[in-house]
């Protein structure tokens, strides 16, 4: 996870507080900047450097300092999630998005970058709550929410509130709206012909 601190405002109002970086990957799922890793054939940082540079270009490197969270896959597959951090500033940052757009994997394995917005908006379901409904790939998005709390990256009633507005269950617009509409008529298979 590479992040950089953002004074920014959006709307001139709703602070940024950080831009950390994610990429959408060529299956629609979005997860950080990385790969897969043999670490019977290299050291776990080198080749983590290696992947790195394949979806970002060579304006990063990572050592075993930068090391936060590993997550055990389940299931078949014997895969661990290893998440590094390493924070920059922000004009490094955008240098990285931007040389990103040049680099090997651009338009095969990754489909670009984005940032996660940190702000949650005043109907409660904007900002961060709405980017945390996208899909993630493997531990992304765990991983993802416990690099914001254990860094104080969003404070944690903030945090709470945008992963208790997404597993709340969803209105319909109309529901939203103090309207109600007739409910759909209920399927049957087909009777015999």
């Amino acid at each position: 996870m590479l992040f950089a601190p953002d004074p920014g405002r959006l709307f001139g109002r709703l602070p940024l507080r950080y831009a950390v970086l994610m990429q959408l990957r060529f299956d629609g799922q979005l997860g950080f900047p990385g790969g897969y890793v043999d670490r019977r054939l290299r050291p776990l940082e080198e080749g983590l450097n290696r992947v790195l540079a394949l979806g970002l270009g060579r304006g990063v490197r990572l050592v075993e300092e930068d090391y936060l969270v590993s997550h055990v896959a389940r299931g078949p597959r014997r895969l661990v999630a290893h998440l590094y951090v390493k924070r920059l500033s922000l004009p490094e940052l955008r240098a990285l998005e931007l040389q990103a757009v040049r680099s090997r994997d651009h338009g095969l394995e990754v489909m670009g970058t984005v940032r996660v917005p940190l702000y949650i908006r005043k109907d409660r379901l904007g900002g961060l709550p709405a980017f945390l409904q996208n899909s993630f790939v493997g531990a992304a998005k765990f991983q993802l929410l416990y690099a914001l709390k254990v860094l104080n990256m969003v404070p944690v009633g903030k945090l709470a509130q945008a992963v208790a507005a997404v597993q709340a269950p969803q209105k319909t617009a109309s529901e939203a709206a103090g309207t109600t509409s007739a409910s759909p008529p209920a399927l049957s298979p087909p009777g015999p012909a």
